[in-house]
């Protein structure tokens, strides 16, 4: 599943340059009411360091998308009540349960010596670029441990950069290392989960993600994603291939699909086989590029289709994962409508 085509030349070619409590009153038995938490089922993975990972001036995959995020998470009624939560750096040890050593080892001496471009692909670096990424990951795996360890229903990560179009060993478009794969690989190794089910609703496909479990039965992949477009793979016919035949699950459209042909994907293709597969756990890579008046794609999901894919979403997590579900930002790069999508996303994930 690979492709020639960079990023970088497809824009070009387009003109397109919580654990979160509520207080409730109990009875103490003397009268009087007594102030009491109890969780509720989102938690928030935002960190300010995210934003120094400096791609330049222009560029699509920017600071100013979590800062538009994190903005207007504020202004929910509910965010006084969020906690949110910060992971450490992760190990090269752990980076390698998905990436090739001399990959990881490529991307900390090219972010060291101040690249500006990574070599394996079209994707902006800095020098701090390494380290960030590094607290990327370690962000996604903490939801994952909050979740596991009943800390929080759910989560979602407002990280970047991005991961899923990073294979084992090559990093493109905007991708640095794939934090959703990682999240799978580290709750199959620390909580001994069998089966992980991953769905992409990102307008681009997400083949670092699907070439990483391609023949692995252990994990499910899904993705819907604009066709043609970048980065020019996830026909329907690439369903997996040895032990992992069946187990890809390919849903692509022509510009101009939206709620109807998106939700439908989810509803009646990825449900069902989300009932066979029984998953125990369940990540989104969240890709809110597949929203209306986004400059690098051509769909028109709204926010109620965020709200439906979520809700979906949550009931696979219910099937055999005790409702564990880790959500993992992607692309989306229209500032208003990322925002937008993303509370309607964690507003959804915070009901029970």
């Amino acid at each position: 599943m690979k492709t020639g085509l960079t990023r970088r030349d497809f824009l070009i070619s387009t003109g397109t340059v919580g654990l979160a409590t509520l207080f409730m009153a109990q009875d103490t038995g003397s009268g009087k009411k007594k102030e009491v938490k109890q969780k509720m089922s989102c938690l928030y993975v935002y960190d300010e360091i995210f934003l120094k990972h400096d791609t330049g001036m222009g560029h699509p995959e920017s600071p100013r998308r979590l800062t538009a995020i994190n903005n207007a998470v504020k202004e929910e009624k509910w965010y006084k009540n969020l906690e949110v939560l910060k992971g450490k750096p992760v190990s090269k040890e752990t980076l390698s349960l998905v990436h090739d050593k001399r990959y990881i080892e490529t991307v900390e001496k090219e972010c060291e010596a101040g690249f500006r471009d990574l070599s394996t692909g079209d994707t902006v670096i800095c020098r701090e670029s390494y380290t960030i990424a590094l607290h990327a990951v370690g962000g996604v795996l903490a939801a994952v441990d909050a979740v596991f360890n009943k800390k929080s229903g759910n989560a979602f990560c407002a990280v970047r950069p991005p991961g899923h179009h990073a294979s084992a060993n090559r990093g493109m478009g905007f991708c640095i290392f794939n934090n959703i794969a990682i999240a799978a690989r580290y709750a199959q190794q620390k909580y001994n989960v069998e089966r992980v089910m991953i769905a992409d609703w990102d307008v681009h496909h997400g083949n670092g993600t699907q070439d990483i479990f391609y023949q692995d039965p252990s994990v499910f992949y899904m993705s819907t994603h604009q066709s043609p477009w970048y980065p020019g793979t996830g026909r329907f016919d690439e369903t997996g291939e040895g032990k992992g035949k069946g187990t890809i699950m390919n849903r692509p459209f022509p510009a101009g699909a939206g709620n109807k042909e998106i939700i439908s994907a989810f509803k009646e293709d990825l449900l069902p086989a989300a009932r066979d597969f029984k998953p125990e756990f369940t990540l989104i890579s969240a890709g809110f590029d597949s929203r209306i008046h986004d400059p690098l794609g051509g769909f028109r999901v709204d926010d109620e289709g965020f709200r439906e894919l979520t809700k979906i979403m949550m009931e696979i997590s219910h099937i055999a994962g005790d409702g564990r579900l880790v959500s993992t930002l992607e692309g989306g790069y229209n500032l208003e409508g990322l925002a937008s999508a993303v509370t309607a996303h964690m507003d959804e994930l915070s009901k029970k």
